[in-house]
């Protein structure tokens, strides 16, 4: 699992769908961030419409790519997101940031959808974080894979939240502060990857000291608590229940 996982986290190649030159859209803030931050690996940006976008050569499908891709961050309308899926799983994509809302929270159509990209990540063996998520940044390895209007510092805080809002609030007041993280994560839905996979894998990250959790809601306390108490005595667990 934290093979799977890192491959989200410590990728050599991304490639942002959905991407865009139109400044007041998601996929324009998502590939500006992790052009801005200095990732020093591949960001490869997706668009149907447009041969470059941001200075970047793009392609039309994810399947288009001749290189191998450890994380596709998807930005695509909803109605979308499912055959977006099925082409990373076909291209052989480590892992999925599923940035893109309107899904459980939008309806029996929104719940199908649902449905189907949980089944289709199964079944290609890719690990999701999201949807309906801010995404997540990585301050070490330079990645700034949100599109929020402030990036995280270095430090050795592992940063979990369900909600995205908290997460923008959280990150002015950490900059203005001085406080920095070794991973910032907006978790949104959790679709696939929760706080017990996130407690696993940064429980045994060197780069983090402690793990902070914004917590809405808890589906599975078993895993959660097995996870927890495997790390809670080598790294502080602190958890702030909505």
């Amino acid at each position: 699992m934290s093979k799977r996982l890192k491959r989200i986290f410590q990728p050599k190649a991304i490639a942002v769908i959905g991407a865009s030159d139109r400044k007041d859209s998601v996929g324009y803030s998502v590939m500006k961030n992790l052009l801005a931050e200095g990732f020093e690996g591949d960001i490869i940006p997706v668009n149907l419409s447009h041969n470059k976008i941001q200075g970047k050569k793009s392609y039309k499908s994810i399947r288009d790519i001749d290189k191998e891709v450890d994380l596709a961050v998807i930005v695509t309308p909803s109605h979308t997101v499912p055959q977006v899926v099925d082409e990373c799983g076909q291209a052989g994509v480590g892992g999925l940031v599923i940035i893109s809302a309107g899904f459980k929270e939008a309806g029996e159509e929104g719940k199908r959808m649902y449905e189907e990209i949980a089944h289709l990540a199964r079944h290609y063996g890719m690990r999701v974080i999201g949807p309906n998520c801010l995404g997540f940044i990585n301050p070490h390895l330079k990645i700034n894979a949100t599109f929020a209007a402030r990036s995280a510092r270095l430090g050795n805080i592992a940063f979990i939240s369900q909600s995205g809002a908290l997460c923008t609030s959280i990150l002015d007041w950490a900059n203005e502060q001085s406080v920095g993280f070794s991973n910032f994560v907006s978790i949104g839905s959790m679709i696939d990857v929760d706080f017990a996979d996130l407690i696993d894998y940064f429980g045994t990250d060197q780069r983090t000291s402690c793990i902070l959790i914004y917590m809405e809601s808890l589906t599975d306390a078993r895993k959660f608590m097995s996870a927890a108490r495997a790390f809670a005595r080598s790294k502080p667990i602190i958890i702030l229940k909505a």
